[in-house]
């Protein structure tokens, strides 16, 4: 594997006694950004090679959203059937973030919340979203992605009377499917989670299986929990036109966003699509921006993915190539050079 990250620190907690693993892909345009995550993966290595790929996508998203900071991220890699000590934990995540020295800063993700963030904030400054919930506006930053989407593939951005099925009904997945029903789409969803049925079914969607959710005749495929949901075995069993939405990593490998295009299925590519939270946290905390800036940034997003939309339409490429390319513009690094056409 060619390592191509800045920084890359495992530590076992002394406290915790667990891998705290934390990446640094880049500072070109400013310091790093990215979430803690915590989660249970078959082995350390595997957290680690996550990792490496979230923090990768996080300089993606921070500059394909106009943001002045590079990417990084944080993995606390649990063992399956791990009792958590989570002050324990997440003390030790913040002296790692501290001894970083400034160059990377780290919030909310899978696993953690606001709460944790005021943590990690005893032992580091270099923390976000220690008091406030950025899955509104990452939300927002979906729903503003999908009327891009239904604007390039069915010529109106109208949200209203298109059918979504939103993958994963938690603090982010719930805030898109009632941002969709007060829009006017019909809306399928599901989680792994049974709890959350009554409050989505509250506003007007309707519940099914995980299985049948991801394989729904659809508009849009709206992945909203954990990434790798689009494999080689998944992507045939797709029955919608498009795919988008705020799962990080929801390419299992990046050869399906061939896959998906030559089924025709337009997929947002997820750097794009899930950046309003990041957008929302860094512009409010450490820029200190007005609500309307704010708002304004978010709603950009849909205008990014339109043009990334474009791109790939005019190169003969999928969206994820476009963006790649246009990340790698905006970071400073040589565009990779378009395949030949006949």
């Amino acid at each position: 594997m060619s390592l191509k990250h800045q920084r890359v620190v495992v530590e076992r907690g002394p406290r915790s006694g667990l891998p705290i693993i934390v990446a640094v892909h880049s500072t070109a345009l400013g310091t790093a950004i990215g979430g803690c995550r915590i989660a249970t993966y078959p082995d350390w290595r595997d957290g680690l090679d996550d990792v490496l790929r979230l923090s990768s996508a996080m300089t993606q998203k921070a500059a394909l959203a106009g943001l002045p900071h590079g990417g990084g991220k944080t993995v606390v890699a649990l063992p399956a059937g791990a009792v958590l000590d989570r002050r324990a934990v997440l003390h030790d995540v913040g002296d790692v973030i501290e001894n970083l020295g400034g160059i990377y800063a780290t919030g909310p993700d899978v696993g953690t919340g606001p709460d944790d963030m005021m943590t990690i904030g005893e032992r580091t400054g270099y923390v976000l979203c220690r008091t406030g919930d950025s899955s509104p506006g990452t939300a927002a930053g979906v729903v503003a992605s999908m009327r891009a989407v239904v604007a390039d593939r069915f010529g109106s951005p109208e949200l209203s009377g298109r059918s979504f099925a939103v993958l994963g009904a938690g603090r982010v997945g719930s805030h898109v499917v009632r941002l969709l029903r007060s829009a006017g789409a019909t809306v399928l969803t599901a989680d792994v989670d049974p709890s959350r049925r009554t409050a989505m079914e509250s506003v007007g969607a309707t519940w099914t299986d995980p299985r049948s959710c991801l394989t729904a005749a659809v508009d849009v495929l709206v992945p909203a929990a954990l990434g790798g949901v689009l494999t080689a075995g998944t992507v045939p069993t797709l029955r919608c036109a498009a795919v988008a939405g705020p799962a990080n990593n929801q390419l299992a490998t990046d050869d399906i966003a061939d896959l998906l295009h030559e089924r025709d299925i337009l997929w947002a590519p997820d750097v794009v699509v899930s950046a309003g939270g990041i957008v929302h946290a860094i512009a409010t905390e450490l820029h200190h921006e007005t609500p309307a800036q704010v708002t304004t940034r978010i709603e950009a997003i849909g205008d990014t993915l339109s043009g990334i939309l474009s791109a790939a339409r005019e190169t003969s490429s999928t969206p994820a190539a476009a963006a790649s390319r246009l990340a790698d513009f905006l970071v400073g690094t040589p565009p990779t050079p378009l395949p030949a056409t006949v």
